[in-house]
């Protein structure tokens, strides 16, 4: 081998192991600096994360964006928990939630939210909100359990051509993510569309968890199964559940794109109070 692709090839590696020390490093301090803001629930073999905040019903529960978790409902949790009671959650697998033994089916995802609220002790009725890949896991739960949903909110909600915010704001390479987060080179660049959020702190924390392996493999398999999870609703419509739907154009961690979900989701809440009276 020639004396200066030698050369090359010593750099890529001191480059490469520089940046998974790197990695490994800020990802211990980041596991100190953000403790779990909410409570551990088992669902059944494995524990999810949940957050829940303010009084009254109904109970809205956020159902975050691709590859997503509780905090990127930050902003909006604040807002609404001023007048009702509000859980955001971590699917299997993301955020603070752990993965479980068995592969990962989008089909899953609204019986483990169903497990998560019983094992919480919320109680219904539920109006379920979520934003890009999350409104169709939304649709899903309330065409599944449709007695203790009272309202659907879908937020920029996707399509089997990929056309949502979330998926785009993930990249081009979503099975390289986890490769790249190791050696720490994610951390060059903005994933997850965090930079200019209104909320630093919670922007902070998912730029942490959008540079972590663990969160990023699983986030790779949601994107995976992308059409499957959009299709996920056309197995049975919601029929008498109300569906709200609202194209936010900004992200759920500016201003701007917090004050149109929290908009959105209000109008649903105050349309189920308006219904039960």
């Amino acid at each position: 081998m020639p004396r200066p692709l030698r050369a090359a090839l010593a750099l890529v590696v001191l480059i490469a192991l520089i940046g998974t020390t790197y990695q490994g490093v800020t990802t211990a301090l980041e596991r100190r600096r953000y403790p779990h803001p909410g409570r551990l629930v088992d669902v059944g073999g494995h524990q999810l994360h949940i957050s829940c905040t303010g009084t009254g019903a109904p109970v809205v529960v956020l159902e975050a964006p691709a590859a997503g978790l509780s905090a990127s409902w930050s902003l909006v949790q604040t807002a609404l928990a001023k007048t009702t009671r509000v859980c955001s959650y971590d699917r299997a697998g993301l955020g603070w939630s752990e993965q479980g033994d068995q592969r990962y089916d989008p089909s899953s995802v609204p019986a483990e939210l169903r497990a998560l609220l019983d094992g919480a002790g919320e109680r219904p009725p539920f109006v379920v909100v979520g934003d890009g890949l999350g409104a169709a896991f939304v649709t899903a739960f309330a065409a599944r359990f449709p007695d203790v949903t009272a309202a659907v909110v879908r937020l920029d909600a996707p399509d089997t051509a990929g056309n949502s915010p979330d998926r785009r704001s993930l990249g081009r390479i979503p099975n390289a993510m986890p490769w790249l987060a190791r050696v720490g080179l994610l951390r060059l660049g903005d994933l997850g569309g965090t930079r200019g959020a209104a909320d630093r702190d919670g922007a902070r924390l998912l730029r942490a968890f959008m540079n972590r392996p663990d969160h990023l493999t699983r986030g790779a398999m949601e994107l995976a199964k992308w059409d499957e999870s959009v299709a996920l609703p056309a197995v049975a419509a919601p029929g008498r559940v109300p569906v709200t739907t609202a194209a936010l154009g900004e992200p759920l961690t500016s201003e701007r794109g917090a004050s149109a979900a929290s908009a959105a989701i209000r109008r649903a809440v105050e349309q189920v109070r308006v219904a039960r009276r």
